[in-house]
């Protein structure tokens, strides 16, 4: 959830951080005649670095350490820009809270802390290394833009907990903590525009309780939520860093595997379904039914083809006597996609788990 914020905070400031570039621009242009044009440089080499990260940060597993590595670039090239154009002795020199607006919109509190303490060193080194006499002399010329930076903290971080929890209420379902619906669409739109560039395809797994009604007939809607809660963290145990689970209906959850075919998505829900066999909640046995599917690697990600292919793939695997994994049919037949393995004798190949389907 906090790598699904981060990403989705960092989509958000892309445009605003042009804007904001587009603003240093024309304030540095109007400075030239006293601080010198080439405080122009460090700005256009700050763009192309974000520009960079951009591009691949959807691509890479850990996308949080390309988007800090970038944040502290920045950092260090307005602190460089600084320190040739005057040090504590310019104006400019409050110019290194901007980026520490952004701390709080997209990283964890470990990340905030981290990014305020680059910041302020780099604001003591330039203080001191550039006129440290003059700021022993007049430490307001520290001391105000070090609270500056502690108060721009302090409010973006109260205001941004605040969105948070109220963007959460909206996006995460309430009872098994997972993301819904909502949240679905926008990744869904993000990994086809990455996998567009990047060739590399994205699988998905949607997974259904066996015989949920019968738990909840049996042994109460009390039960029926603790199976669905039980059967959420088991599948967030399975999950890679970088994949996503959504509940996406009653019983029925989906798992979006950026970056992983066919064969690793049912590797992964063939281990899913004995995960979930493995416990028993308040008694009751519980068994899932997974249907996997992926996008094709070279082509950009087609949400709703794959869906529908998982979808047939999943009713294949209530059909064939549940507790099992099928992966994607070809529409129309109801054989097995082109290029996979032999082994299909009744229309789909299927991946049993060790244990038979038992009855909840």
């Amino acid at each position: 959830m906090d790598r699904e914020r981060m990403l989705d905070m960092d989509r958000r400031l892309q445009p605003l951080r042009r804007q904001c570039f587009g603003a240093l621009a024309i304030a540095l242009v109007a400075c030239g005649p006293w601080l010198g044009w080439w405080t122009l440089a460090p700005l256009v080499a700050a763009a192309v670095l974000f520009g960079l990260t951009d591009r691949v940060v959807g691509s890479m597993r850990r996308p949080e350490y390309a988007m800090f590595a970038a944040w502290a670039g920045s950092e260090a090239i307005i602190a460089v820009s600084v320190a040739l154009s005057g040090g504590p002795t310019v104006p400019t020199m409050s110019w290194l809270a901007i980026p520490v607006v952004t701390l709080a919109a997209r990283f964890s509190d470990r990340g905030i802390a981290a990014g305020v303490a680059i910041a302020m060193g780099l604001l003591v080194a330039v203080s001191f290394g550039v006129h440290g006499d003059v700021v022993v002399e007049q430490p307001p010329l520290l001391i105000a833009p070090a609270a500056l930076l502690v108060v721009v903290t302090m409010f973006s971080v109260a205001l941004m907990r605040s969105d948070v929890e109220h963007r959460s209420r909206a996006v995460l379902d309430p009872l098994t903590g997972m993301l819904n619906r909502l949240a679905l669409e926008s990744r869904a739109d993000e990994l086809a525009e990455q996998s567009a560039v990047s060739g590399e395809p994205v699988g998905l797994i949607l997974v259904d309780v066996d015989r949920f009604k019968q738990v909840n007939d049996s042994h109460g809607h009390s039960v029926g939520d603790s199976v669905l809660r039980q059967t959420a963290y088991a599948i967030r145990r399975q999950l890679r860093a970088f994949d996503l689970a959504y509940r996406v209906g009653g019983e029925e959850f989906l798992l979006l595997l950026p970056g992983a075919d066919l064969a690793e998505g049912i590797e992964l829900a063939r281990q899913l379904c004995q995960s979930v066999e493995r416990q028993a909640v308040d008694g009751v046995k519980v068994t899932v039914s997974c249907g996997v599917a992926a996008s094709p690697r070279g082509e950009a990600f087609d949400f709703a083809a794959t869906f529908a292919s998982a979808d047939r793939a999943l009713y294949a695997s209530k059909a064939s006597g549940r507790n099992c994994v099928t992966p994607q049919l070809d529409p129309g037949d109801g054989r097995p996609a082109a290029g996979e393995s032999d082994g299909a004798s009744s229309g789909a190949r299927r991946t049993r788990t060790a244990v038979p389907s038992v009855p909840s």
